[in-house]
């Protein structure tokens, strides 16, 4: 399952705004929107589109502008690793692929992947296409993941060498 056609519009219209605004565009399509707290498959707390940790507050009940808020404050901690991490040049595109990516596995996961080996490495296409092997949770594998990790592959194959 790849992209829809929607989706795609919508991170070429965000394009315009730079990585951060293609991650915005992107992660709630990814995640979808939750207003209320609940367990994830791995039993962390998550609301609004995937956000974890101490912003987190089971039995609250999240407005738009919480999780829009919320979202903005993540992505920057993710975007702020990946610039730290890459250390060669990439589009927009391939930085929001990056950052949805290391919002979802965690900046120490994305740190000490292959992905970000092979990137480094000046091997773009076997970076995005190592996304594929991201699909595991406790050794299960885990359909929507394969589903997030074949548009992350998509969009981070944008522009890749």
């Amino acid at each position: 399952m790849g992209m829809s056609p929607s989706l795609r519009n919508n991170l070429i219209a965000a394009a315009g705004g730079g990585a951060l605004a293609i991650a915005a565009a992107l992660l709630p399509a990814l995640e979808g929107t939750e207003y209320k707290p609940y367990q994830d498959t791995g039993g962390v707390w998550t609301v609004c589109n995937g956000i974890t940790g101490s912003d987190v507050t089971p039995g609250k009940i999240y407005s738009q502008a919480d999780c829009d808020a919320l979202l903005q404050k993540h992505l920057r901690v993710y975007a702020q690793a990946v610039e730290r991490s890459v250390k060669v040049p990439l589009n927009h595109y391939q930085k929001a692929a990056l950052i949805s990516f290391s919002f979802n596995v965690g900046v120490s996961a994305f740190e000490r992947s292959s992905v970000l080996r092979n990137l480094n490495a000046g091997r773009y296409k076997q970076a995005c296409d190592g996304l594929r092997g991201w699909v595991y949770v406790d050794k299960t594998k885990i359909q929507g993941l394969v589903n997030r990790r074949e548009v992350e592959r998509e969009i981070c194959n944008w522009g890749a060498k």
